[in-house]
């Protein structure tokens, strides 16, 4: 096994834009946490014969969690599971989790020691990598999207992050209404400036039921443009290119040696283990997913019981998968392996249906795998689904 996912489902406060699985309320975070660690038990069987290379917690703002309870649940992964010596250890946190309140009272030595305990807590539990979700520089952005810190903190919790954590990933996000280019390239630089060696980048997307969607609906917030968003992302793709990145997937950017591990295992299709309320999990032949109700989970993990459904893929399921993943990655996707693992028929099928993408010049073809070039990097997941097999 590639790795375990562990869903931290609380956060402070919604983000205007998120429709993943949270609660704001912290009454339940005891039970949660037992939880978590009792299904880990419960499934050991199930990956009984596969290690574990990373963990990763994700949510959610597992960063609301102490080091002490961080430290339990990575505890119950060593108990349960086969972990290989260095295993990548991903913590995703918020700014405003990391940074200690100011306090005018306290000197730069006091300040700096307090700074040093709250990161030394945290590496000790084994957690090696931060994934820190700033979003944005720019105080009307994080306004926006009600995120829970300001600009002023993003920039004091990576200047003292960065004493402490050589593997730092930052979460960025690009075509805000209202935004500028020029805003945008300056939201990068600031970044850089950090020295982080790893940028994830996403559009700014509308879901639906989520405030968001509500106050454009409304006419509160513009629409968002997606020829701003294009903009954006190629200013992104050629600034971090000048800086050293590689651009190994749609939205992540790494210097050599710090591209995600856990990331990067989705992406090559190796099995994963999903643990909490929402988490989903796949094994190469189904995927599975917990139920996304945090007192639904709780009550059947307690009766022992794996609340979850199971979706057995077929094989143009996983072809379709395997292409998806493929295009958005650096290594695109092998020929040889399409024709290995689903067949000559399959084979033909996605170069006939690549062909009219070749000729337009957003796909080509390089060590025997297809890539897409910088104009279909945008819309790769578009081109995908045109290379689908339909059931």
């Amino acid at each position: 096994m590639s790795g375990i996912y562990i869903h931290i489902p609380f956060c402070k406060q919604a983000c205007h834009y998120c429709d993943f699985h949270f609660s704001t309320s912290m009454k339940k975070k005891d039970q949660l946490i037992f939880a978590l660690a009792k299904e880990l038990e419960l499934r050991k069987d199930e990956f009984k014969d596969i290690t574990v290379e990373t963990i990763y917690f994700g949510g959610g703002t597992p960063s609301v969690l102490s080091a002490d309870e961080l430290q339990y649940l990575i505890d119950s992964v060593y108990l349960n599971y086969k972990v290989i010596d260095s295993p990548e250890i991903t913590l995703e946190a918020n700014p405003d989790d990391l940074i200690i309140d100011n306090d005018v009272t306290l000197s730069a030595v006091e300040v700096q020691s307090l700074y040093q305990s709250k990161f030394e807590a945290l590496k000790s539990t084994g957690i090696n990598r931060l994934s820190i979700g700033v979003q944005s520089f720019h105080e009307k952005d994080l306004k926006l999207m009600n995120r829970a810190h300001n600009a002023e903190e993003a920039k004091r919790c990576l200047q003292f992050a960065t004493q402490y954590f050589d593997n730092i990933s930052l979460d960025l996000i690009y075509g805000i209404p209202n935004s500028t280019n020029a805003e945008w390239l300056e939201n990068i630089n600031t970044a850089l400036s950090f020295g982080i060696p790893h940028i994830s980048s996403y559009a700014l997307t509308v879901e639906p039921k989520t405030a968001l969607a509500s106050f454009i609906a409304k006419g509160i917030i513009d629409n968002v443009d997606d020829d701003l968003a294009h903009d954006q992302f190629h200013i992104l793709i050629e600034r971090l290119g000048q800086a050293g990145f590689d651009h190994y997937e749609l939205s992540n950017f790494g210097k050599k040696a710090y591209y995600s591990k856990n990331n990067s295992a989705y992406w090559l299709g190796k099995p994963y283990l999903g643990i909490g309320p929402s988490a989903h999990s796949f094994n190469g032949e189904q995927r599975a997913w917990n139920v996304k109700n945090n007192s639904i989970y709780i009550a059947k993990i307690n009766q022992e019981q794996l609340p979850l459904e199971v979706e057995v893929l077929s094989l143009n399921d996983k072809y379709n998968e395997f292409v998806m993943t493929g295009l958005r990655t650096i290594w695109g996707v092998s020929l040889a392996e399409v024709e290995k693992q689903f067949g000559k028929c399959f084979l033909e099928y996605l170069l006939q249906q690549a062909s009219q993408y070749v000729n337009k010049q957003m796909l080509y073809i390089e060590d025997n795998s297809l890539k897409t070039t910088k104009t279909g990097k945008f819309l790769s997941d578009g081109i995908a689904s045109d290379l689908f097999m339909l059931n």
